[in-house]
């Protein structure tokens, strides 16, 4: 039997190796003139330029990147509902992991691995009550894993309750599932990024969870260390940074100061340099980005 890409994946970390992944498939959508939904963000995307989304996963294989996330973000249930697309929930989930799947296809690199993402996001509204959000990721991480998804991929978790509730659907989903929070500084202190729980909180609630990888992410540049400070006190599995770079101003990203290719590399090379093994780019950061780090990872890999 063919071994699971996955589990290839663990291999390759076990040893010590870095993995590139993605660079953000919502801004770079954008970045195409790919409208943004006011609610929804980028999450109806797959569903109507699905041609855009599978470009753009091409360009992010094709810049090296090892691991897709297909674009689930803000494809949610109830953000749907927000934006009065409910009706086409599954459809929209299915798809975007198929485009991803299309992508590695149609680049010839079949060990490249999609991550179905969800997301606790409000997109500016309120958390879904709780029952609601149980029930809703509980769906959501069924249909995607059941389109084809690698590795259910939780992204810029913030708050203890809903974390808990996505963390349960995903385990459900029988994949394996990367826990990925976002922070920022506080008076110098990380915090999660709404501001509502301190980092540190956070973490000594979800270090012993049975997930695979802890990544931070859509976090700015500049306050990644801090919170690598506290995440590595508390967690010794593998730990993956993927920043952003840029401003969200519901409902599209803005493009301004974005940190160039080699500054961000720089960057990264440090994080590496404390441990961290999986390595890409959240919002602003595009495929240029990850083409850019490419041949430094490849250089750091073999010098391991």
């Amino acid at each position: 039997m063919m071994e699971p890409v996955s589990s290839s994946l663990n291999e390759r970390l076990a040893l010590g190796k870095i993995v590139l992944i993605d660079g953000a498939t919502g801004t770079d959508i954008e970045r195409r003139g790919v409208p943004m939904v006011e609610n929804a963000w980028c999450g109806v995307s797959a569903l109507t330029h699905g041609d855009d989304v599978r470009a753009v996963h091409r360009a992010h294989i094709d810049a090296g990147a090892e691991l897709l996330i297909a674009n689930t973000y803000a494809s949610s249930r109830h953000l749907l509902a927000w934006a009065g697309h409910e009706n086409s929930f599954e459809e929209i989930n299915r798809r975007a992991v198929e485009l991803a799947i299309q992508a590695r296809t149609e680049a010839g690199c079949p060990d490249v691995l999609v991550a179905g993402s969800m997301s606790t996001t409000r997109q500016g509204g309120p958390y879904a009550d709780v029952d609601v959000a149980r029930s809703n990721f509980g769906e959501q991480a069924k249909i995607l894993a059941d389109a084809g998804a690698d590795i259910i991929l939780l992204e810029m978790m913030r708050d203890i309750e809903q974390t808990e509730v996505c963390l349960d659907a995903a385990y459900a989903a029988d994949l394996p599932v990367w826990l990925g929070i976002s922070c920022v500084l506080i008076d110098d202190e990380p915090w999660m990024i709404d501001g509502l729980i301190r980092l540190d909180a956070f973490m000594h609630r979800f270090a012993d969870e049975p997930v695979e990888a802890i990544a931070v992410m859509h976090t700015e540049t500049r306050d990644v260390d801090a919170c690598l400070d506290i995440v590595q006190q508390s967690w010794h599995g593998p730990i993956g940074v993927y920043a952003q770079s840029g401003n969200f101003q519901p409902p599209v990203w803005i493009f301004i100061d974005v940190i160039s290719t080699q500054d961000y590399a720089d960057a990264c090379m440090g994080w590496i340099d404390r441990g961290v093994q999986i390595i890409g780019g959240c919002c602003g950061i595009g495929h240029e980005h990850i083409a850019y780090l490419r041949p430094r990872i490849d250089a750091a890999n073999a010098a391991r």
